[in-house]
This record gives structure tokens, sequence and C-alpha cells, in this order.
């Protein structure tokens, strides 16, 4: 019999929010005006007045929270009301009507299905962006890979373990070179299926981050489950302490201090199963064997400017495993890690010397590697 993973729903959000303390502060008392000034004053404030009311604004925080892309998403933004953060819960409620692949008439079950489709422009987008990121991994991120994760029971809850001469097959099909976009027209080969779900948080995160800066917000936490992004400082200037769950446990592994840009975590504890001799099957498919990918990571965390990105290389990297990650980040220069491996052993590149610190007596050992590079 095979045992599926019921942990409580807590369990799926991958890195904490922050707890932000703030002090507001009060205006001191301003001498009365000449009395030529009275009338002028009464409707024009004073600049104090004015600076004052700016402050506040800033200060002002306005939360929502919201269950969409079968995550619990919550974002608080200061220096906004609850309708700009009403749009953006439409605007990512749109997004996954589009692209999710358990929706029969999103853009991407036709292309699915019927091997072409015309996509809008934000479908459009997100997968150039995607194919691109394949590339940029070497084919570590496979966009491609849906069936192989389909027959292991993942989309639809009904979890197995295939044959080797099934996934041989499917793995035939397994290839993002293969996926065409002109445009906004997109095709596949035929037997082919694509699903963006892997870089799906991490491209409505930058969504999110964007209609919210568009919207005049300097300061913001968007927690997408074990995508968080971060908008600017706190409203009081400083950092945000974004904590990175241990994948062995309902605790952390420590804190990184970081602000405007994104913490993303990928590992197999948020979904997977036990067969039936007690091994341990989770959801990230290594796209050479359509099997559970088994690198040595058990975590793998990315952290830099773009949600997407981070997204995406949060899956890749743990493909990779610990050389291959390395080299990666070595060569890439634009992202910072975090690895736990199967060996009790925390990996921290090295630009995070000083902004990530390790949970006491979280069980790892800290090390941080890259340096001198």
């Amino acid at each position: 019999m095979i045992k599926v993973d019921r942990r409580p729903f807590a369990r799926y959000i991958l890195i904490a929010l922050v707890l932000c303390l703030m002090a507001l502060s009060g205006c001191g008392a301003e001498k009365s005006p000449a009395s030529g000034q009275m009338a002028e004053e009464a409707v024009r404030p004073s600049s104090q007045d004015q600076a004052s009311k700016e402050q506040d604004n800033a200060l002002r925080e306005a939360s929502i929270s919201f269950f969409a892309m079968d995550t619990f998403m919550e974002i608080r933004a200061f220096g906004t009301d609850e309708a700009l953060l009403a749009s953006v819960e439409e605007a990512v409620e749109d997004l996954e009507k589009r692209i999710s692949v358990t929706v029969p008439d999103s853009e991407i079950s036709v292309l699915n299905s019927e091997g072409r489709a015309d996509l809008s422009e934000v479908p459009a987008r997100m997968l150039k962006r995607g194919l691109e990121l394949c590339e940029i991994t070497g084919g570590r991120l496979d966009l491609s890979i849906y069936p192989v994760v389909r027959a292991w029971g993942f989309t639809t809850g009904e979890h197995r373990i295939p044959q080797q001469s099934e996934l041989s097959v499917l793995l035939e099909k397994v290839d993002y070179t293969k996926i065409s976009l002109s445009g906004s027209e997109a095709s596949v080969e035929e037997g082919m299926e694509i699903d963006l779900g892997s870089v799906g948080k991490g491209f409505a995160a930058d969504l999110i981050s964007g209609m919210l800066t568009e919207g005049g917000v300097k300061s913001a936490l968007i927690n997408l489950g074990g995508n968080v992004q971060t908008i600017g400082a706190k409203p009081d200037g400083s950092l945000w302490k974004i904590a990175v769950q241990d994948p062995r446990s309902a605790g952390i592994i420590g804190v990184v201090e970081t602000e405007g840009q994104a913490v993303v975590t990928s590992g197999g504890y948020e979904r997977y199963f036990e067969g039936e001799d007690g091994t341990v099957y989770w959801h990230i498919m290594d796209p050479e064997t359509g099997a559970p990918a088994r690198s040595g990571l058990i975590s793998a965390t990315a952290i830099g400017s773009e949600g997407m990105y981070c997204d995406a290389l949060s899956t890749a990297l743990f493909v990779m495993g610990e050389e291959e990650a390395l080299s990666f980040w070595r060569e890439r220069g634009d992202f910072e890690m975090i690895l736990v491996t199967d060996d009790g052993r925390m990996l921290a590149s090295a630009g995070l010397r000083g902004r990530f610190s390790a949970q006491p007596g979280s069980g790892y050992e800290l090390q941080f590697i890259g340096e001198g590079k």
C-alpha cells in the first residue's frame, strides 16, 4: 500500500513570513501661525504636515490572502490600500485560468491537446522566459516533463511507481527544444505536453511585484508558499528576515536577510509519497531518468532579483546536486544559493556571508562555499 504524506497545510509553506515590528513616531507641536496666515494655512498644509502625511501613508499596511495555484498566498504591502491588492488577486486568478493544465480550456491545455495554440500576451511571455530558463539550466529544468510527473500520480493524487518501460516511452517526448514559440504561436511535437507549473509561482510573484511597484508601493512582502519575494526593505529601512524551512522537520534551518529580492526553496518534502518498501518518492523529477531526482540534496534555495529565475533555479539546483550546482553558480554569478545535503550539511554560497545565519540547534553543519571563486 502506498502511503501519502498528509502533513498539515503549513508544511507547504517553505519559507516563513517575516514579523515586521514598526514604531510609529508622533509629530511635535508646531508654532501658531501669524494672524495673517491663518486662512491660508487652513487650506494649505505646512510642509511639515505634508511630510508627516506622506510618512503615515508609507507606513499604512494593506494585506490580502487567497488560495491560487494550489498554494496559500499572502501579500503585505505598505503605502497602498486593499483596492490594488484586489486587482493583484484578480490578475493571479486570471493567470491560473490561462496556464493551468488542470483547467481543461486553459491556453496550455489547448496547446497540449491540439499541438498548437495562439497564446495571449502573458502566457506567451511566460513560455518564452521558461524556455530560456530551460536552456540556461542545461535542461535540468524541462517544461516538457509533465507526462512523466503525471505518470507518477503527482498531478492526479493517484500515486504510483511506473515501470521503467513506461518511463522510457514517456522520456522520448521530454525535450524542451522541441517546443516552438513564434510570437504568440506555440506548438509542440505530437505526443508532447508541457506544464508551466515549475515556474508558475515565480512568474506570479514577478507579476505581483510589478503591479505593486507600478502602484507606488516601495515596501512589500509577497509570500507564495515556497516562493517569497520582497519589494524594497521594511518600512523602517531594515532588511526583511526570511526563514528557510528545515526539509526534515517543521522547524527552520536559518534566516536570510534581504531586500528587493526573491527567496525560493524547492525540496523533496513538498510533495511526496512512500512506497511499500519505505522508499520516499518526491515530485521533483530528473529529466534524464524520469524518476525523482537523487542528487544528494534534500533542499535547494535560490536568491536573486527575479522570482521566475529563482523558481527555475531552485528546481534545477536540486536536480544538479552539490558539485554541478557549485560550478553553475560560479559560472552564472547572478544569484545566491543554500543547499541542504542528505548527509546533514548546509552549504551557503559565499555572497550570503553576513546575510544568512544558521538556526542554532538545527543539526546541520553550515559551510560557506565558493569563496574566492
